[in-house]
């Protein structure tokens, strides 16, 4: 039995810590290409979120130089008439009635 101890303890704990290297590897490897995934994310985040200021930007711009002409045609666009509703489809009684065929 203690021959089984001498040796066995020293085997498995030899084989174990092998595998707890392995693992420990395969986890350094894991974090090292989450973390270029990461700041490929980040750098594309950073590029449409200035693209997105650079808009902001020109419709500021926009806005501001042309303000006051912006107002004023968003008034005549609500001073216009309301176009009349569209013509309802006739029955062949309806258009009958309409033209005086039927009293």
């Amino acid at each position: 039995m203690l021959a089984i101890v001498c040796v066995g303890v020293p085997v498995t704990l030899g084989i174990g810590s092998e595998m707890f290297k392995g693992w420990l590897r395969h986890k350094e490897t894991m974090a090292t290409a989450l973390n270029a995934q990461t700041a490929e994310k980040a750098a594309q985040y950073a590029a449409h979120t200035e693209r997105l200021e650079q808009r902001v930007r020109v419709l500021e711009r926009i806005a501001t130089d042309r303000g006051i002409g912006i107002a004023d045609q968003i008034e005549q666009l609500r001073a216009e008439p309301t176009l009349p509703p569209p013509p309802v489809a006739l029955t062949a009684q309806t258009a009958r009635l309409a033209e005086g065929e039927i009293r």
